[in-house]
């Protein structure tokens, strides 16, 4: 099972603030994720348990039942929390599949998923998208494409890797590959050499801005305090294409650059190539539907994508985005309202913000 998937079927209850929400809440999908107890009665219970709210003085967390019967809990009678709750069942259940799938590389239908798992066609489809973020077929799709640059980064020829990733052979299949790859994977196998990657540095008043691109638009836009480290962070993220200073030609993109950062209302048009998986990709449409001004947390763009169990793995996705302002990663903040990491500093987006802020009122 990828990383990806791995943080997928996690669930955002991280910190003793968030777990002590889903208590008061009785929130049903923080089962399995932990265990909170209860000093004065030394019984341990689910998050969702009915029991009466107890006082946070006398509460403490525990990852798992069987560290909370350790320090010496006993499990509450009502919740049962020593045995399997329904959540973690369904989450064995989409690992399972995922597992599955991640042994291509032949086609898995849903059906046979779903039978598996002793569920409906239906129910198993929502199940599955509620914890990856993704259809079983677009897991699918993600895996194969994922054999295939493995196959051609090991240098496999394009023929064998695509029949050894679960492509067809024929043209549907190496225009399929080449939509996923972002590139024919004949040049996708020699480490992208042959491909040319154009770029210009500029400078606005947070910074140093690198915007650069290939033959289908902008791929990278980048922000830092050294001009000369934006340049090597592009050079090691397309380590075999030639890299082409054309200030020339990406002044007007540049320009549009600094011209958001300095009056975000102008708004940011560019004709952009994105790279990424495809729930990078479903994150990061959901980034840029974030009005000016306003911001969300990674648990509501996991809902926004219909995964409300993937809060963690959208926050790799915005961590992941090679965009900078195209895909507005700055505007999602943790579910109190404070501002997260941020690959180009959390002081620029603080900023950031502030004027995007301003720009709306």
């Amino acid at each position: 099972m990828s990383e990806e998937s791995e943080a997928a079927v996690s669930t955002n209850f991280d910190g003793d603030a968030a777990r002590w929400r889903a208590v008061c809440a009785n929130d049903r999908r923080a089962n399995g994720c932990f265990v909170y107890a209860v000093r004065t009665t030394g019984v341990y219970c689910r998050p969702g348990c009915v029991s009466r709210q107890p006082r946070r003085a006398n509460v403490v967390f525990f990852d798992t039942g069987t560290a909370a019967a350790e320090a010496g809990y006993r499990p509450c009678k009502r919740c049962l929390p020593s045995g399997r709750s329904r959540a973690e069942r369904h989450r064995e259940l989409v690992v399972r599949a995922c597992r599955r799938i991640d042994a291509g590389p032949g086609r898995v239908s849903l059906a046979d998923l779903a039978t598996a798992a002793g569920l409906s066609r239906g129910h198993f489809h929502r199940l599955f998208r509620e914890h990856t973020g993704l259809t079983p077929h677009q897991y699918e799709r993600a895996q194969r494409d994922e054999r295939l640059r493995c196959a051609l980064a090991d240098g496999a020829p394009v023929a064998r890797a695509l029949g050894e990733a679960g492509h067809d052979a024929g043209g549907t299949g190496h225009a399929r590959a080449t939509g996923a790859l972002g590139m024919p994977p004949s040049r996708y196998r020699r480490g992208g050499a042959g491909s040319t990657i154009r770029f210009a540095v500029g400078q606005a008043t947070l910074g140093a801005v690198l915007v650069a691109g290939a033959e289908r638009g902008v791929c990278a836009i980048a922000l830092g305090d050294d001009p000369d480290a934006l340049v090597r962070g592009l050079q090691a993220r397309f380590p075999r294409a030639s890299l082409v200073a054309d200030e020339d030609g990406f002044a007007a993109h540049v320009a549009r650059v600094v011209g958001f950062v300095e009056t975000p209302s102008l708004g940011l048009d560019l004709p952009l190539d994105i790279r990424g998986t495809v729930f990078q990709r479903r994150v990061w449409r959901a980034l840029s539907e974030i009005p000016l001004g306003d911001t969300a947390s990674y648990a509501e763009i996991a809902r926004a994508i219909g995964a409300p169990g993937s809060a963690r793995a959208v926050a790799a996705a915005c961590g992941a985005n090679p965009l900078a302002l195209a895909v507005p990663c700055h505007r999602v903040v943790r579910s109190d309202g404070g501002l997260s990491g941020y690959r180009w500093g959390v002081e620029r987006k603080r900023a950031l913000l502030a004027r995007e802020r301003d720009a709306a009122d």
